[in-house]
C-alpha cells in the first residue's frame, strides 16, 4: 500500500510543479502583497491558515509591515518545507500543526489579518459561514480577512463548476496519474460558492465590507477581502 508520506511527497510534488509554472499564484500574491502594503497597519500579526508550503504567503509579506507570522496546517511535512520558505521574513514565525477550523476555535492573542487560500471550500456552506463570523469576531476594528477560493458563476451549480475545474485541469502540465488525483480529489471535496455568497456571507458574519477582487486568471477562483 501507498503509504501517507509517499502520498503527500507525490501531491506536493504536483502542486510545485504547477506553482513553478505559473499556473497557480502569481495574481494571488500580488492581490494580498498590494492590500498588505495599502491597507494592513504597521506591524501586523498574520495569520496564514491552511498555508501548506506557503510560498505565496511569504513573497507576498516581503517588505511589508508584518510583525508576526502563524502558519497553520494540517500536515507537518508540508510546514517543514515551509519554514525554508518562510525564512527571509525578519520577523517571529511560529508553525502550527493544527486543522484551520480547530486553530481558530483555540486561537487566542492578537490577530490582524487572516488570509486563506483554497482551503476553506472543503467546508459546507453552513460551516463556512461559521468560520467566517468567528473569524470575523477575532479581528479588530482595522483588521483584514482574505480568501482565495473556488468560485461558481452567476446560476452556475457545483455540478458546472466541476465540469469546468475539469477542463481547466486538462490544460495544465499534468501526467494522467496527476489529472486523475486533483480531478477525483476536486469531484469528492470540492464546494464552491458563488461570488454573490461568498460577500453575502461575509456580511452577515458583520464584515461591513465584502468585495472580490477579482476573479483569478484560471477562471475557477475569486480573491475576496472583508473588512471592517
Amino acid at each position: 500500500m501507498t503509504s501517507d508520506q509517499e502520498l503527500f511527497a507525490k501531491g506536493l510534488a504536483t502542486w510545485q510543479k504547477l506553482v513553478a509554472a505559473s499556473y497557480y499564484g502569481h495574481d494571488q500574491v500580488i492581490a494580498l502583497h498590494e492590500v498588505l502594503l495599502n491597507e494592513a497597519k504597521q506591524g501586523f500579526v498574520f495569520a496564514d491558515l491552511a498555508c501548506g508550503t506557503a510560498p505565496r504567503s511569504a513573497a507576498a509579506l516581503a517588505g511589508t509591515g508584518v510583525s508576526r507570522y502563524v502558519g497553520v496546517d494540517i500536515s507537518k511535512p508540508a510546514l517543514d518545507v515551509a519554514k525554508g520558505a518562510l525564512a527571509p521574513l525578519c520577523c517571529p514565525i511560529e508553525l502550527r500543526c493544527q486543522d484551520f477550523v480547530e486553530a481558530i476555535d483555540a486561537w487566542e492573542g492578537r490577530l490582524d489579518v487572516a488570509w486563506i487560500g483554497l482551503s476553506l471550500h472543503h467546508l459546507q456552506t453552513s460551516e463556512k459561514r461559521a468560520f467566517i463570523g468567528k473569524i470575523e469576531r477575532l479581528l479588530p476594528r482595522n483588521g483584514l480577512f482574505l480568501i482565495w477560493e473556488p468560485t461558481c458563476l452567476e446560476g452556475e451549480d457545483r455540478r458546472g463548476w466541476v465540469e469546468r475545474l475539469s477542463q481547466f485541469l486538462k490544460g495544465l502540465p499534468l501526467t494522467d496519474d496527476e489529472f486523475a488525483a486533483m480531478d477525483s480529489h476536486q469531484r469528492a471535496s470540492d464546494y464552491p460558492e458563488t461570488a454573490a455568497t461568498w460577500t453575502g456571507m461575509a456580511r452577515d458574519a458583520g464584515f461591513e465590507r465584502a468585495d472580490m477582487l477579482f476573479a483569478a486568471t484560471d477562471r475557477v477562483t475569486g480573491v475576496y477581502l472583508f473588512r471592517h
